[in-house]
């Protein structure tokens, strides 16, 4: 074999590398693989368009393939979860008797909660049994597919809209394994709701140019939260969660409100990347941020961080628990029940069950000062201190979120409070002058008015085809420069 011959049969090698799962280098938006194949992608899908049946076949193979090169051979746990799905949707359509009908929507959603309960809670649950036993656990090899808990929400509201005769179910199973793949939201949402989605699939739209080149928006938008900021601070932040009793009451406080935008940019990131996909393909996802950090209460908060699940949680399982129409207990019960459930949906271990109590605990304290903080003017004063009260209470909360567990939690918030040194300020500046000034525009931009991102956003629309270009190549070369040797997971993609 002479030189060319290996070259070719390397090429080959490499080429047939991209369509083989590697557990090591899963498939991400903001990785150089994802955009290769899209742009293949996406001039098949455009020409596919007109012709619904050939384009729900054609975007529901590479979403597959999308899911596979992320997850594996669990891509085929998808697929059955939707077929199953879809069969005892039709049967609760076709049934008129109301008790059978609530059998089988329970049968629905205990096979689902079964799936994600063995895959994502087999383990803590062994472990706190054998805790209480004094057993002597070994844990379970078991590899959480990527995206479960979204597509596992999202299969759930399907089936009980169709229960309560909201939706009909898909005419064919391929438009239902359509809305349950769609790969723009499928590993770490939004959690798309069929009543808002299946209408898109069903009317099959072309994209505008106004939705196509705001998609593009906002996946550069995205790109330059995900891989150009949230990336870049978490260098810093790793140091400080990994190990936090080498470092100062300062540098500890520093890699909190760090952590607190790392995860704003990275989640939110995600999101606009994935709605922009989608804008691009013609479909709708809704919005999944809404500027949280600028809230004045845990209550707004909430309105506007992960909205898809925020509003999953409320109309699924806060409304059905009685929400607040069952006097005034029951509703802080209802508001601490449904952020514990949050909380344990975001992660098996007790520091997301703290997390998820203690959101459910302010908002329940929150409505109960209602009567009092009613009668407190509203002036710069009063709205800047609830702000500030919000930001500390949600930001504080993030450390038991990320930290490794309670005493390392516990350790750098200690730090804070018993070694803060002012003087150390003006240090820290001089040796993370980039970090720094990169947070200080990142807070300065979280509070810009949403008129000005829009403004923004009409203007990029808008503007020649030339612009649009130097932007783009403007933020590949920004990420290249910044960004790290290996593509960083998105922190909800383990979710």
């Amino acid at each position: 074999m002479d030189w060319s011959d290996f070259e070719a049969t390397q090429v080959l090698k490499n080429i047939g590398n991209l369509f083989v799962y590697d557990g090591k280098t899963p498939m991400l938006f903001s990785s150089g693989i994802f955009w290769f194949l899209f742009i293949i992608f996406l001039p098949i899908y455009i020409g596919l368009k007109k012709s619904k049946a050939k384009m729900v076949l054609f975007v529901v193979a590479f979403s597959l393939f999308f899911y596979y090169k992320s997850s594996g051979y669990f891509f085929l746990m998808l697929i059955a979860t939707s077929f199953i799905d879809w069969i005892i949707s039709w049967a609760i359509f076709r049934t008129r008797t109301k008790g059978r009908r609530l059998a089988l929507m329970w049968l629905s959603i205990c096979i689902s909660l079964s799936i994600l309960g063995y895959f994502k809670y087999a383990n803590f649950f062994l472990w706190n049994w054998n805790a209480m036993v004094e057993g002597n656990f070994q844990p379970l090899e078991i590899i959480l597919p990527v995206g479960i808990s979204f597509y596992t929400f999202q299969s759930i509201s399907y089936v009980v809209d169709i229960y309560k005769r909201k939706i009909v179910p898909t005419r064919t199973w391929f438009d239902y394994l359509f809305f349950l793949s769609f790969f723009p939201a499928l590993v770490a949402g939004p959690i798309v709701r069929a009543d808002y989605f299946l209408p898109q699939l069903k009317k099959n739209r072309e994209a505008s140019p106004e939705m196509i080149w705001g998609g593009l928006w906002l996946v550069i938008v995205g790109i330059i939260k995900k891989a150009l900021i949230a990336d870049y601070i978490a260098q810093y932040n790793d140091l400080i969660f990994n190990n936090p009793e080498f470092y100062t009451g300062v540098q500890a406080l520093m890699g909190v409100v760090g952590y607190t935008m790392q995860i704003y940019c990275d989640f939110s990131g995600y999101s606009d990347m994935a709605i922009g996909l989608a804008l691009i393909m013609g479909f709708r996802l809704g919005t999944n941020f809404d500027s949280p950090y600028q809230s004045k209460n845990l209550t707004e908060f909430w309105r506007r961080w992960h909205i898809s699940l925020s509003s999953w949680l409320r109309d699924y399982l806060y409304i059905p628990l009685g929400g607040n129409r069952k006097g005034t207990l029951r509703t802080y019960v209802n508001n601490f029940l449904t952020m514990l459930i949050g909380g344990l949906w975001h992660g098996a271990a007790w520091k997301f069950v703290f997390w998820g109590g203690m959101h459910g605990a302010g908002l329940a304290l929150h409505k109960a000062c209602q009567p009092v903080l009613r009668r407190i003017p509203d002036n710069a004063v009063t709205i800047f201190l609830s702000w500030l009260l919000t930001f500390l209470y949600v930001s504080f909360l993030w450390v038991f979120f990320r930290a490794k567990d309670f005493s390392d939690s516990i350790l750098i918030i200690k730090n804070i409070f018993t070694d803060f040194k002012l003087w150390q300020l003006p240090q820290f500046f001089e040796a993370r002058t980039l970090w720094c000034v990169m947070m200080l525009v990142l807070i300065i931009m979280h509070f810009v008015p949403q008129t000005w991102a829009d403004k923004l956003q009409l203007k990029y629309i808008h503007s020649p085809w030339l612009v649009k270009l130097v932007v783009f190549v403007a933020v590949v070369q920004l990420v290249v420069e910044f960004m790290l040797a290996e593509v960083q997971p998105f922190i909800y993609f383990q979710f």
